[in-house]
């Protein structure tokens, strides 16, 4: 006998803000799951709360050592995942006391993954979303049921549209964790056998291959109402574009040293069937990784290219496009995948549009700092680092009130970073952090650094009079400009002297307006080493603050290589001066800690705790 079963989904679980389905949809109060699984208006409520544990894409600047912190919660390492072997307590009671913060009227993004990834559930730092993956195999299992209730297109439509999402949550914990349980059973929570073992990265990385291949051609190309317009309701369901940029990553991810030989302690590591979990180095997985992004970059030729304005002349306005590319939801020629959970907020109220927008700004919280680290890695305009440019200067400070370590940077800096001397939008009011300026380390809404997180803001909001106080932009999960500079890496590793490589790597750097690398370093062609280096430092800029870094640095295995730390001591301006040439000192504030174990993230302690199966990461 079946048993029916309710579903409880209210405004409370956020549908509001994450469903992609029309919100007219939304579903109220208890709702019978044969009810639900029987019409298509029941499915695409039911589907609907699939999209709850999609990443909160502005919450993705957390991470690495670009970001300071966010408010004065203590303490400051709460925020950066680098960081969490400084503390004693389990991880999950130490997730507890984050939550607890957030929960008592503290930073509402603290709940944020540590690795730059929120949900709208729970806290991140045990982001182990295996309910939601249960509701996906619910509804594999239970749909066929009602098959004769739907056109064969939509039916198959929506399981593809579930085995996709199955797909991509599976990999956001491969991500984060390497090998996982692989869950394609409805697993009832009150089993007493209620238990699994890890698969193997090798057999991860095969079921999600298989997954999203198989419901590749249920996918649309892209969401359109019956007469062809974009169907807005829609724009953030799964495509062919977005499961080829998953599969192409899955591989990066697969062939990076971290989960292909390069972390010793994985690979000894064995569960209680003696089963290894980490293979070996297989330099092969390169060129499946390669053929991955090829695939993803020839679909991509008809269907995506990077964002780009144009000046009343017809040429490239870098400035602009950089700006614009963050701005433009609909119809983004960049985006490969967005969602429509998004944590701006407003300026006059909560989220990242007020936590960036400094404090002398009509009730502004700035309180996310950029460390000098990042600073410095910021090219200047001639396209080369600071070390090498005959452009760069620390010293002195312009009748423009601007200090000259801030002139002739890169179009990215200038919309990534609120400096001193910058002159906020709208406004006459020039932004300043020495003590007795309007964001002075005086009060808790402070920046550590001296600096604030200005990418993707917009600039036609403030918090006063009847000027716009909030604009809706949709999350970036996936764009064009990270898909071509993994390509560049790929064809890095099979065939060092193919030319494809500098050519991507110039056409992020063309619409960014810096110089390209074939007329500035034509002597680095060829060689894998240097080419290595000009690729991760463009990653490092060109996706600043949108959490690539975290994962960069890891499955690279670097980060205790200079350039790519991830502990030791950390810097900004100093923020105890009381006049801004003083301002203009490097200063450690923070000694920050890295282990070799915090390459990949622990299993949540709760999880290993009730589990006889479930082996712990090395080091954890």
């Amino acid at each position: 006998m079946k048993t029916l079963k309710y579903i409880f989904v209210a405004a409370a679980l956020g549908l509001t803000a994450t469903s992609c389905y029309d919100l007219d949809l939304e579903p109220k109060g208890l709702i019978y799951e044969n009810v639900l699984f029987q019409s298509d208006n029941g499915i695409k409520k039911y589907l609907a709360l699939m999209y709850q544990d999609l990443p909160v894409v502005e919450g993705t600047f957390y991470n690495e050592a670009q970001i300071v912190e966010f408010a004065n919660i203590p303490p400051r390492e709460v925020l950066l995942a680098n960081v969490l072997g400084a503390f004693q307590a389990p991880i999950a009671s130490f997730a507890r006391a984050v939550q607890a913060i957030v929960d008592k009227g503290g930073v509402e993004a603290c709940a944020a993954e540590a690795a730059g990834r929120g949900t709208s559930y729970g806290d991140g730092w045990g982001y182990w979303n295996y309910d939601r993956i249960r509701d996906i195999n619910n509804m594999l299992e239970k749909l066929p049921d009602y098959r004769s209730n739907y056109k064969e297109n939509d039916y198959n439509a929506y399981l593809g549209e579930a085995r996709f999402l199955r797909a991509y949550y599976h990999y956001l914990l491969f991500e984060l964790y390497g090998p996982i349980p692989i869950m394609t059973e409805i697993s009832e929570p009150s089993a007493s056998d209620l238990d699994y073992y890890r698969n193997s990265v090798d057999e991860v990385v095969q079921f999600i291959d298989s997954e999203l291949n198989e419901c590749y051609n249920e996918l649309p190309e892209k969401e359109v109402n019956d007469d062809g317009t974009p169907n807005e309701n829609r724009s953030a369901a799964p495509t062919k574009g977005a499961a080829l940029a998953i599969l192409a990553k899955l591989h990066v991810y697969a062939a990076s040293p971290l989960l292909n030989g390069g972390y010793s302690e994985a690979i000894a590591l064995r569960d209680n069937q003696d089963k290894q979990l980490f293979p070996a180095k297989d330099d092969k997985k390169w060129q499946t990784a390669l053929n991955a992004l090829q695939r993803f970059i020839d679909y991509a030729k008809t269907h995506y290219h990077l964002y780009k304005e144009k000046d009343k002349d017809g040429e490239l306005n870098a400035e602009e496009s950089l700006y614009q590319l963050f701005q433009v939801s609909l119809n983004n020629p960049e985006a490969i995948w967005q969602t429509s959970k998004n944590s701006w907020g407003d300026v006059g109220g909560e989220g990242r549009e007020r936590r960036c927008t400094p404090r002398a700004i009509y009730s502004g919280f700035g309180c996310v700092g950029v460390l000098q680290e990042a600073i410095d890695d910021f090219y200047m305009n001639d396209g080369k680092s600071i070390h090498e440019s005959g452009l760069y200067s620390e010293e002195g400070i312009g009748e423009d009130g601007i200090p000259n370590m801030y002139k002739n940077r890169e179009p990215r800096f200038y919309q990534a970073i609120t400096y001193s001397g910058k002159t906020w939008q709208k406004t006459t009011k020039q932004i300043y952090f020495y003590k007795g300026s309007g964001d002075d380390n005086s009060k808790a809404d402070m920046s550590y650094s001296g600096y604030l997180l200005y990418k993707g803001m917009n600039r036609d909001l403030l918090n006063q009079g009847s000027n716009a106080k909030s604009k809706y932009r949709a999350g970036m999960l996936f764009r064009l400009a990270d898909f071509y500079l993994l390509y560049a890496e790929a064809l890095n590793h099979v065939n060092p002297s193919d030319e494809r490589i500098i050519a991507h790597i110039d056409s992020v750097r063309y619409r960014a307006g810096i110089p390209l690398l074939k007329d500035i370093k034509p002597e680095i062609k060829g060689n894998q080493a240097l080419q290595e280096e000009a690729i991760r430092k463009e990653r490092r800029i060109e996706l600043f603050a949108e959490g690539q870094r975290y994962f960069d640095v890891r499955r690279w295995m670097c980060a205790d290589e200079e350039g790519y730390k991830q502990g030791g001591p950390v810097h900004g301006m100093n923020m105890n001066a009381d006049n801004l040439e003083d301002f203009m000192e490097r200063t450690a504030f923070e000694t920050r800690i890295f282990e070799r174990r915090m390459y990949l993230y622990p299993i949540p302690l709760n999880e290993i705790q009730k589990s006889s199966k479930l082996v712990q990461n090395p080091g954890w």
